[in-house]
């Protein structure tokens, strides 16, 4: 099966999930994390690092990256802004 039918069987595995109330109720409430991970990891990847590179800029370790990552960490601010700086980047926040 290639990677192409795995994520369109994925979004219907989701859009099936997110029918129940409860389950969209939950991850409604995770956007927020789900975007900054989405996020950084496109900024990454724009940027041309591995996470490797990325700890090496920064002094953050590669395991931390990962970590945030794949939401299992919740980063502060401060280290936002220097995983920011390390892809020569700026953190911008909105309050709507």
């Amino acid at each position: 099966m290639d990677k192409f039918n795995t994520l369109l069987k994925f979004d219907d595995f989701m859009n099936e999930q997110l029918e129940d109330t409860a389950v969209k109720t939950e991850y409604d409430a995770l956007e927020p994390e789900f975007t900054i991970i989405e996020a950084l990891m496109r900024a990454r990847i724009e940027t041309g690092l591995t996470q490797k590179q990325l700890s090496e800029r920064t002094g953050i370790s590669q395991a931390d990256i990962s970590r945030i990552e794949r939401g299992t960490a919740n980063p502060s601010l401060h280290t936002l802004q220097r995983l920011a700086a390390g892809m020569g980047r700026h953190i911008q926040i909105d309050f709507v």
